[in-house]
């Protein structure tokens, strides 16, 4: 079973701490459906998914390696949410809500997110983080 493809329109069950924690792109769309979107990043030590806002999806991260700095608010520069997360912490991103995590440990930061509804191109394949400056589908 590939996580390195999007299984999206049909149904799908894997292993999604395992996947998670063997992924080793930035982003990877591995399920797109109608209404939901999964994908899975490894952010590197000193980085961070970068920050941003999703007008109309709600957002369910979950770490499962790593530890990081949290953030999130009303406006870019308006961040009064911090907390700190580590292996098995999720995070819940209100639609509107700006938000941000930053890798604050010592080895890969690797989480999955869930977007309601999808946010990515269905097949989404971000290598590293300059992919997704180079990819005319993201903001």
């Amino acid at each position: 079973m590939s996580t390195t493809s999007d299984h999206g329109g049909r149904p799908f069950a894997l292993d999604i701490e395992k996947a998670t924690t063997g992924n080793e792109t930035f982003r990877t769309t591995i399920w797109t459906g109608e209404h939901l979107q999964t994908t899975l990043m490894s952010i590197a030590v000193g980085d961070d998914i970068g920050l941003e806002v999703h007008p109309d999806n709600d957002q369910f991260l979950r770490l499962e390696q790593g530890r990081g700095r949290c953030q999130m608010g009303p406006a870019e520069d308006d961040l009064p949410f911090e907390q700190e997360v580590s292996d098995d912490w999720a995070v819940f991103v209100p639609a509107g809500t700006w938000h941000n995590i930053t890798n604050t440990g010592d080895e890969p930061m690797r989480l999955y997110a869930i977007y309601g509804p999808a946010d990515h191109v269905r097949g989404t394949v971000h290598r590293t983080k300059q992919d997704v400056e180079r990819d005319p589908n993201e903001d």
